[in-house]
């Protein structure tokens, strides 16, 4: 499977609400095929649908831990429980590359989701795992890490972000 072109900001698609998936069908598994070998060639750790412009409510992940794979694809993830707890990591995105920002979330999280065989699934996930799925889903409601920071940080980001997309034109 092909890999997607990624859309790196500013685009109208990271403020848009991806729809629910209502069959997991060949479609879906090429397009999580697909986001997967988006994610390794950037060598990232996660995808949302709307970062390959699909509003699919899709997630790919793989922190590849000591250099092992160990690919997840979330369909319709949907958090059921986030603990009152929060942890702080410095988070960035493919879509928006030369930024990055310390954002508090919840430490750990359960989520329900479909695999790609269309099951049920549960997943409960603490750390840095819960803060990538959290971080991914974001996008799939219209959201990204920016939106998480004060107004000052945000602005003060998203101005150095436009000077170095300047620079890179």
């Amino acid at each position: 499977m092909p890999a997607l072109p990624l859309v790196i900001a500013p685009d109208p698609v990271f403020r848009m609400k991806a729809e629910t998936v209502t069959e997991v069908d060949d479609e879906v598994r090429q397009l999580i095929n697909s986001m997967f070998e988006t994610l390794y060639l950037e060598k990232g750790l996660g995808i949302g649908a709307n970062m390959v412009g699909v509003l699919k409510r899709v997630i790919v992940i793989d922190l590849q831990e000591n250099g092992v794979k160990n690919p997840k694809a979330l369909i319709n993830p949907e958090i059921t429980f986030a603990s009152e707890e929060v942890q702080t990591f410095t988070e960035g995105s493919l879509s928006f590359p030369g930024i990055e920002a310390e954002v508090s979330r919840p430490k750990s999280i359960s989520v329900q989701y479909l695999d790609e065989n269309g099951s049920a699934s549960e997943m409960n996930a603490e750390g840095f795992l819960a803060t990538v799925i959290q971080h991914e889903m974001d996008y799939l409601v219209g959201r990204t890490f920016l939106d998480r920071l004060s107004r000052l940080k945000k602005d003060s980001l998203l101005r150095k972000y436009k000077k170095l997309h300047r620079a890179v034109s």
